[in-house]
């Protein structure tokens, strides 16, 4: 399978899951030729600036893109009208028209649409989907998420212009996905420059609520620190994972009943390498999409609603 990565910065954690198969023949493209041809050359790639080659070019199954966030949309829809499967970094766009422009066009087409929902791919949120979706401790009625970082990522902004839809999409579409689309939300933010923040946010559902707190305020020795805690009728699960820079997480989850605690067994897995694993395997027929845009139009709603309370209101 031939990929076109389009994106020289994030697009590196692509490459790298990419670099460790063989199933998959890779060019990177990015504007800067210099600084594409480098960050290629790490993972034995080929590089080009003629970024209109990754859709003209027949050779291409799937155009990977990791571009910035307003380009999302409009270079999807050019992927599925030059007959390519797409996948794209989250948030899908920032605009939810165009996010559904892009769903109906999915839905039209013969070929894949994917969105990077990574955490779908972490064990410990399988395992609260599963408990949500099976009734294993009956209905969710509490759950809150955090995540805590420092600036692991030299020159990003953390702060609250880019919270909302870079740190927080992830925690909305674990929400809507367990108790669907809140009756009310409140934010609550803390700035401290342009480029770090704290955001807090609650959430009302019938008969349950929701938390989910971000902040980027932390020291450098913390590192990045996150989980949740999902109570229901008869059980309370607990999950903390630590991450760095290379996205990998580890951690536990606990679950808490009338019995005593116990540790689920989870599966180690990557959720980078899982996400793309679960790409190919739908593009070549042997499983269904997961992260098909329309799966993500609640918590995209969300999220940008969440941004204008941030934003708007400052």
């Amino acid at each position: 399978m031939k990929i076109a990565l389009l994106g020289t910065g994030f697009g590196q954690a692509h490459a790298a899951v990419y670099a460790a198969r063989d199933d998959v023949e890779v060019v990177m493209f990015g504007r800067d030729a210099v600084k594409t041809a480098k960050a290629a050359g790490q993972f034995g790639f080929t590089s080009s600036t003629d970024m209109d080659a990754a859709f003209e070019d027949g050779s291409f199954d799937l155009v990977d893109i990791c571009l910035p966030l307003p380009l999302h949309a409009q270079f999807v829809l050019r992927a599925l009208q030059a007959g390519k499967h797409a996948l794209v970094e989250l948030p899908l766009a920032d605009d939810i028209e165009d996010a559904k422009r892009v769903a109906e066009a999915a839905a039209r087409s013969d070929k894949h649409v994917f969105v990077d929902m990574f955490e779908r791919f972490i064990p410990a949120n399988q395992a609260l989907f599963d408990a949500v979706k099976r009734g294993t401790y009956g209905r969710l009625e509490h759950l809150t998420l955090w995540n805590l970082t420092a600036h692991l990522w030299p020159g990003a902004s953390l702060g609250l212009k880019v919270l909302p839809l870079e740190a927080l999409h992830s925690d909305m579409d674990i929400i809507t996905r367990t108790l669907g689309l809140p009756q009310a939300t409140t934010v609550t933010t803390v700035a401290r420059g342009e480029d770090s923040g704290a955001i807090d946010a609650t959430f009302r559902f019938d008969g349950a609520a929701a938390r989910s707190s971000v902040s980027s305020l932390m020291p450098q020795a913390w590192g990045a620190r996150g989980g949740y805690t999902a109570t229901f009728e008869h059980a309370a699960s607990n999950a903390t994972s630590t991450m760095g820079f290379d996205g990998k997480p580890s951690g536990t989850v606990t679950a808490c009943t009338t019995e005593g605690a116990h540790e689920l067994q989870l599966p180690a897995a990557d959720q980078y390498t899982t996400m793309i694993g679960h790409v190919l395997e739908v593009v070549r027929g042997e499983a269904d999409n997961q992260i098909a845009p329309a799966s993500v139009l609640d918590a995209l709603q969300l999220t940008l609603d969440l941004d204008r309370k941030v934003n708007d209101e400052r």
